[in-house]
């Protein structure tokens, strides 16, 4: 097929020009290839940041372990790793839900509203290209959330 590789007996998709510079424009058509190798680009490197973290901390917890004689020196240390490890926690949520952005980007569901199907602004996945929902369904989730909390 004509735009295809095939590696180790896998098709793939010919690699997507973009330049340094590019972002994502209103005035193209949603959701082209240039986009989603845009989006799957900024979903890999923030991917690649939260692993190098985690790893740093994992070094960091391996290489802090020490007696610290003074008790609330001690607590102060046992506070601060408690914290790191709430910090690791919420980033291996992340590195899930950025894992899914890639799979919606594979599937070509990525871009659009899982409950409207409408497609999610350009400025909303810029800013947190995880999201599944267009601003106006989140918003609406979040109010109908707060109602049942409240009860």
């Amino acid at each position: 097929m004509p735009g295809l590789k095939t590696v180790e007996g896998q098709e793939m998709k010919q690699e997507v020009f973009l330049p340094d510079d590019y972002s994502p424009a209103e005035d193209e058509p949603f959701m082209n290839d240039r986009q989603l190798e845009y989006f799957r680009r900024k979903l890999l490197n923030w991917k690649s940041e939260l692993i190098e973290g985690s790893r740093d901390t994992i070094e960091g917890l391996q290489d802090g372990t020490r007696n610290i004689p003074d008790v609330a020196d001690r607590a102060s240390e046992e506070t601060d790793r408690a914290l790191e490890l709430r910090t690791r926690d919420r980033a291996r949520k992340l590195v899930g839900k950025i894992d899914a952005a890639l799979r919606r980007i594979d599937e070509g569901e990525f871009g659009y509203c899982s409950v409207t199907g409408d497609p999610i602004s350009l400025k909303r996945l810029d800013a947190r290209p995880i999201a599944t929902m267009s601003l106006e369904a989140q918003e609406k989730h979040e109010r109908r959330e707060k109602v049942h909390r409240d009860d």
